[in-house]
């Protein structure tokens, strides 16, 4: 289903090469730019998990997510476009009206907040709960996992992956290493497989928001191997899964001041905002890790921006103090 403004743009980031590219030219994937209402890289998943729901005609559709979840908010939105019931299964305890759940407020969605250990020990219990409640009320529900990352959704980014290799033929890269922020998994499983079908001579890195290295190893392995069940016909088992879990930090959702200190630094230089949670984490990882010797065997990096920018509200005293002083930790 055609939910998307499709292709994004890829640009080249000048100024930020010049400070943090040791050598390399930085690119973005501009998947902020997504549309609706700057879902990023979620709607892409959306158009895929949205079409299947149309065609088993689902009408109400159940996800979940921290507080400030994008991918509850875009599916939030795109039950709003659709004239779909929404409900979001939130961990938190007191949804406050900022940031993504302000939006998911304004887009009519029900939400269900949970408290966090309940929500840890009890989630899949609960959205089938849900679910039944819908069925009850004659509604045909749906439920989406964590992110819209299983094998259906990360066909949004096998899909992304065949647009990036057009747009790394217009602006004549030959070989690049591509970098993500990775949570839930998805969009690093379908980049994946995406390239490996694709260009499979260019690597994917996933950098690790929250949990680390072998989480990703096994959650990618999965969402690939559903995506294949889907698919039987779908060509490369020949992919390597890399995820670098260095830059976790103290936990998910959690800043440190370098990582405030590189969002503020790339906004002023290239008029680019990036979120804590998200992509700020993972392209302050990107930088740590050119300084560091990495990537060696390419000369251009395509970091993938996955969106995200409501998340920055919540953290707006960290980021407004990073913005008022030099960035003197960062590499």
């Amino acid at each position: 289903m055609s939910l998307a403004r499709l292709p994004t743009p890829l640009e080249f980031l000048p100024r930020a090469t010049a400070a943090w590219g040791c050598g390399k030219r930085l690119w973005i994937k501009r998947d902020d730019l997504t549309g609706s209402t700057l879902t990023g890289n979620k709607v892409r998943k959306l158009e895929f998990i949205a079409g299947f729901a149309k065609a088993q005609g689902v009408d109400t559709l159940i996800t979940c997510g921290g507080l400030q979840s994008n991918h509850a908010r875009a599916t939030a939105n795109v039950c709003a476009k659709l004239g779909w019931h929404c409900e979001l299964v939130l961990r938190g305890r007191h949804p406050l009206s900022e940031g993504n759940t302000l939006l998911d407020q304004l887009f009519g969605a029900e939400v269900t907040a949970v408290e966090p250990r309940r929500y840890s020990e009890h989630l899949d219990s609960i959205l089938e709960e849900r679910a039944e409640h819908h069925r009850s009320l004659g509604r045909q529900p749906l439920i989406i996992p964590t992110g819209g990352s299983n094998g259906l959704g990360i066909w949004g980014y096998v899909s992304g992956a065949e647009e990036l290799v057009a747009d790394m033929a217009s602006a004549d890269i030959s070989l690049a290493t591509i970098v993500t922020a990775t949570g839930s998994g998805g969009t690093q499983a379908g980049l994946t497989l995406g390239m490996a079908l694709f260009k499979p001579d260019c690597a994917v890195w996933g950098i690790a928001v929250c949990d680390d290295a072998q989480y990703f190893q096994t959650k990618v392995s999965q969402d690939i191997a559903e995506a294949q069940e889907i698919w039987p016909g779908l060509g490369s088992d020949d992919f390597t899964i890399n995820t670098s879990d260095a830059h976790v930090g103290p936990g998910y959702g959690r800043a440190t001041t370098p990582v405030y200190e590189r969002i503020a630094a790339l906004a002023s230089l290239e008029g680019i905002v990036l979120d804590p949670v998200y992509t700020g984490k993972a392209f302050h990882g990107l930088c740590e890790e050119l300084a560091r010797g990495a990537y060696s065997e390419v000369n251009d990096i395509i970091f993938v921006h996955t969106g995200g920018i409501y998340g920055i509200f919540p953290h707006g005293q960290q980021l407004a103090a990073a913005a008022s002083q030099p960035a003197s930790t960062l590499n």
